[in-house]
């Protein structure tokens, strides 16, 4: 490779790529790297989920740079910590969004994004990507989540000043609507989980591996949960014979054929479906959870299943003669839960 002379001050004009360029032109190797300029800093670690030695339930920061320095949340500004390759395994609650709504155990979490030019309320839609993605990546794989509170938090469950760390959560679902100021947003659920839950032990997403527990141990606990009128969902699935109404498939066992009532509009909140033949759904395991996560939806006019990710046609979901499906449902659906990676900002 021949070698150049290191230009002089009065011959750098025309911006980086001009002086790139300029050293190329004199012989110089020179790599070229993505600019992280203005990036919220982060570690390049391997995320880590569950509590963090050291730093137990209570422990109380100065500010966020403690935190990250605790090892606790990856960034010093983001609200989200992880990636979306990995899942997001903390996350901050300090008042940065108006809707979100903190009672303590249970955590209603705004996502990340939204707010252009640095502005304190939503300007454009919010994506599913970076802290987001990870979150919804982190609900599906059921990861817990290290929930810490800031000093500008709700008014009784936060520090007087400074941050704490108030243990660990798991996302149970995630929806998208309206913001109070107009474009969408994506919203969390997040529970609590208690301290003999076996996911609460620490350990980080790597390429070996996990040790995994011979003899699994089992947690007792107390939770709160809607009371299903199992007659609704039998019925419907005796109706379709166990048929699924999208795919069509009759899964056969040696006790029978299996399928799944599915609620098209949630019964848990904020969702607070009705539990009735009108709301539900005879479906496979694929096709249920497809619904659930919003990756397949029905337009509510014509009963066409569309798939959201790629716009295409399913086909036309089956519906047997005395099945009231209320389209009421199907669009709450449509709009609250499915076509959500497929929305664009400012749309």
């Amino acid at each position: 490779m021949q070698h150049g002379r290191i230009p002089s001050n009065d011959q750098f004009s025309g911006g980086l790529n001009a002086i790139v360029k300029r050293f190329e032109d004199l012989g110089f190797a020179v790599e070229r790297k993505a600019s992280t300029a203005g990036r919220p800093t982060s570690t390049g670690k391997p995320s880590i989920f569950g509590h963090i030695p050291d730093y137990p339930v209570g422990s109380l920061f100065d500010d966020r740079m403690a935190v990250k320095s605790a090892g606790l949340h990856r960034h010093e500004v983001d609200e989200i910590s992880g990636r979306p390759s990995d899942g997001a395994d903390a996350i901050v609650l300090n008042g940065g969004y108006r809707e979100d709504f903190d009672e303590g155990d249970y955590v209603l979490y705004t996502g990340q994004g939204g707010r252009k030019n640095g502005a304190t309320h939503q300007t454009e839609d919010q994506t599913l990507t970076r802290g987001n993605l990870a979150l919804v990546k982190s609900e599906t794989d059921g990861l817990p989540v290290r929930v810490i509170r800031g000093h500008r938090g709700a008014e009784g469950l936060s520090p007087a000043s400074g941050y704490r760390y108030d243990g660990l959560y798991r996302v149970e679902r995630h929806f998208h609507q309206r913001s109070t100021d107009g474009p969408f947003i994506y919203r969390f659920e997040l529970r609590h989980i208690e301290d003999d839950d076996p996911s609460v032990k620490p350990f980080s997403v790597t390429d070996e591996p996990p040790d995994g527990d011979e003899a699994p141990a089992r947690a007792h606990g107390t939770t709160q949960r809607i009371v299903r009128n199992t007659q609704v969902t039998q019925w419907v699935k005796d109706l379709y014979d166990g048929r699924c109404q999208i795919c069509g498939v009759s899964l056969l066992t040696p006790t029978g054929v299996y399928s799944e009532g599915a609620h098209v509009r949630p019964l848990g909140r904020p969702h607070d479906g009705a539990d009735m033949v009108s709301n539900v759904l005879c479906l496979c395991p694929n096709c249920h959870v497809l619904l659930d996560k919003g990756a397949i939806r029905v337009d509510p006019e014509t009963f066409m299943v569309l798939d959201v990710l790629t716009g295409s046609e399913v086909g036309v979901l089956r519906l047997a003669a005395g099945h009231p499906l209320d389209a009421k449902f199907i669009d709450y659906h449509s709009t609250h839960i499915a076509d959500q990676p497929m929305r664009q900002p400012g749309a």
